[in-house]
C-alpha cells in the first residue's frame, strides 16, 4: 500500500454521469451540466485533473432511488462487494486530494465531511456520512496513486429505479466519447444493468445514442 504522507493526488473513479467529461468538469469548475436541475458550485482548486484514462471495475454497476437533480429518478452506484465477473466502465480522473474531498461533499449536498484516507484505504470502505454518495471505496493503486470512488452503503438491497432519458444520454456520451465503446457495446453493457432492464429496451438505448 502507498505511503499516503506522500500522495498529493488520488484517481477518482467515475462510473456515472462523471463519465461525461464535460459534467464532471462542473464538479472541477462550476456550472450547471446539461440535463441536471442543479448548478454545481466547484473545487476550492478548479485546476482541471492532470490525467485521466478509462478504468475497469469489477463491482456491479445499478440504478436506484429518484434524485433531484435528475428529475426525480434513478442514479448510479456500484455494489460493495468486488467480483471479477463484473466489468463496469469508469473514467478515472487523477485529481489532489482536497478537490477529490470538494467533489464529494459536492455529491453530497455540500455536507461538511471528515475523510479519513487512512482509514478507508485500511479498511477497503468505510461510510463517512448515512448518503447516496457517502461510503467511499478503495479501488487499490494505479501509477503510483489510489483509487478512490463513493457509492451507498445498501448494496443493492434496494428497489431499483430507471434513470431519466437525460441522466442515461450523460452516461451514453461519457461511454461513447470518453471512452470510445461503440454503439452495440454501449446498447449490451446497459440493457442489462439493475435499474435499466425491464424498463429500456435496446431500441429505446439505440434512439438515446442517435440523439
Amino acid at each position: 500500500m502507498l505511503e499516503l504522507e506522500k500522495v498529493n493526488y488520488v484517481w477518482y473513479a467515475s462510473y456515472g454521469s462523471n463519465l461525461n467529461r464535460d459534467r464532471f468538469l462542473c464538479y472541477i469548475k462550476g456550472g450547471k451540466p446539461e440535463g441536471s436541475e442543479k448548478v454545481e458550485v466547484g473545487c476550492e482548486d478548479p485546476t482541471l485533473p492532470i490525467e485521466e484514462a478509462t478504468y475497469i471495475m469489477h463491482y456491479p454497476l445499478y440504478f436506484a432511488m429518484e434524485s433531484d437533480r435528475w428529475q426525480q429518478q434513478g442514479v448510479g452506484f456500484i455494489g460493495l462487494k468486488q467480483d471479477n465477473k463484473h466489468r463496469t466502465y469508469s473514467r478515472k480522473y487523477l485529481i489532489t486530494v482536497e478537490q477529490f474531498m470538494d467533489v464529494v461533499k459536492q455529491e453530497n449536498n455540500g455536507a461538511a465531511l471528515d475523510i479519513d484516507l487512512h482509514e478507508i484505504m485500511d479498511q477497503g470502505y468505510k461510510t463517512i456520512k448515512d448518503s447516496w454518495y457517502g461510503t467511499i471505496l478503495y479501488l487499490g493503486d494505479e501509477d503510483g496513486y489510489p483509487v478512490l470512488t463513493f457509492t451507498a452503503d445498501w448494496d443493492l438491497d434496494v428497489p431499483f429505479h430507471q434513470p431519466s432519458k437525460e441522466y442515461l444520454s450523460m452516461i451514453i456520451h461519457g461511454l461513447k466519447s470518453t471512452l470510445g465503446l461503440e454503439n452495440k457495446e454501449i446498447i449490451d453493457y446497459l440493457s442489462s444493468k439493475p435499474g435499466i432492464d425491464g424498463y429500456y429496451r435496446k431500441n429505446d438505448i439505440e434512439q438515446l445514442l442517435i440523439k
